[in-house]
């Protein structure tokens, strides 16, 4: 089914800049971009929850030649779509059961999903959570084990090819390198393979576009914000 038009919500350098990304390398500027202010709760009011019950971001919302519109809000499985809807762009294997279209399937959910587990809990109770329900341990545990099990492997699949599933840019470098960015941000992936992969991923035109608001986040929530309060988890 033909898209007609593309809607993002979106908080800068957050999950949703993965999607920006792969709108940009996918689309260009052809979308709509709505921020969402997570640090003033937005998410929780009533409108966003109708859009996303899980009062996160991102939320795509897709638009088809036949008026209908559908909307999805998990970033790894948006990137992935993306890529498929529009294989002009070469940015994933076809849709098959080839050794490399599982490799890619693979990498793409490992940083979307085991990786961001890990960065997600450093920085809940680093950054997010009030003070009185932050745990040091539980910092320290997934530290610990994001740079004994999940730089190995990264490192190992940035040394066989200079991208994340080869010698070649896919849809899964707009997760992966959004993941790799992150935990640069908190100290993790300093290893001169991980730099060098973000300098290459930050000279493609799509990369500078989807973080060119990544100033604007800020790691720890500002007092009287409305999220504390309010944040789930």
């Amino acid at each position: 089914m033909t898209i007609r038009h593309l809607k993002l919500y979106h908080y800068p350098a957050s999950r949703s800049a993965r999607v920006r990304w792969a709108l940009e390398e996918t689309v260009g500027s052809g979308y709509a971009l709505q921020r969402v202010d997570l640090y003033g709760g937005e998410q929780y009011g009533d409108d966003y929850l109708a859009v996303n019950p899980n009062h996160c971001v991102p939320t795509l919302e897709i638009t088809f030649a036949d008026g209908s519109t559908r909307r999805m809000i998990e970033s790894g499985a948006i990137v992935a779509y993306l890529a498929d809807a529009y294989p002009e762009k070469g940015l994933a294997p076809p849709a098959d059961s080839s050794p490399a279209r599982m490799d890619y399937l693979q990498a793409l959910h490992f940083a979307s999903t085991w990786m961001d587990m890990m960065l997600w809990q450093v920085r809940v109770h680093e950054h997010v959570l009030h003070e009185d329900q932050r745990d040091e341990r539980t910092i320290a545990r997934y530290r610990r084990k994001f740079a004994a099990e999940a730089e190995p492997q990264v490192a190992a699949r940035l040394g066989a090819g200079g991208f994340i599933c080869g010698a070649r840019f896919t849809a899964a470098d707009c997760v992966a390198g959004h993941t790799v960015t992150w935990a640069r941000g908190y100290g993790l992936c300093q290893h001169a393979i991980f730099r060098d992969y973000i300098a290459r991923l930050s000279r493609r035109p799509a990369f500078v576009a989807a973080f060119a608001d990544a100033r604007e986040f800020r790691k720890e929530v500002p007092p009287g914000e409305g999220l504390v309060t309010r944040f789930t988890g």
